[in-house]
This record gives structure tokens, sequence and C-alpha cells, in this order.
């Protein structure tokens, strides 16, 4: 009987600890994630949205300027 106990107990002792393994490393990646992406996700695409942004601009300035002068 002790040994059906120790059976038990240790397969419920590894289910228990597997969920709350995979629970806590669900939660430390998402908060990472969301961490990174607001850190750096936004700094990247503010440098590659205003970098767009001019280079469209300046060939709008320059297509209208052609246009219009010539």
């Amino acid at each position: 009987m002790k040994n059906l106990t120790g059976k038990i107990y240790s397969q419920v002792w590894n289910q228990v600890r597997w969920q709350v393994c995979n629970q806590v490393e669900n939660q430390v990646w998402n908060q990472v994630r969301d961490q990174v992406w607001w850190q750096v996700g936004w700094q990247v695409w503010e440098q590659v949205g205003v970098q767009v942004w001019n280079q469209v601009r300046d060939q709008v300035d320059n297509q209208v300027e052609n246009r219009v002068w010539w």
C-alpha cells in the first residue's frame, strides 16, 4: 500500500508541477514579449515609419513640382 501511495503522490506531483511550470512559463514569456515590443518594437517602427514618410513625401513633392513647373 505504501508503494501505491508513493506512485499516486508522484503522479499527482508531476502533473501539478507540469501545469504550474507551464503557466509560469507562459506568463513570463508574455510579459517579456510585451516589454520587448513596447521598448524596442515601437522605436524601430518610429524610425522606419519616419524614413518611409520622408521618402514618400519627397517623391510626391518632386512629382508635383515637376508637373507644375514643366
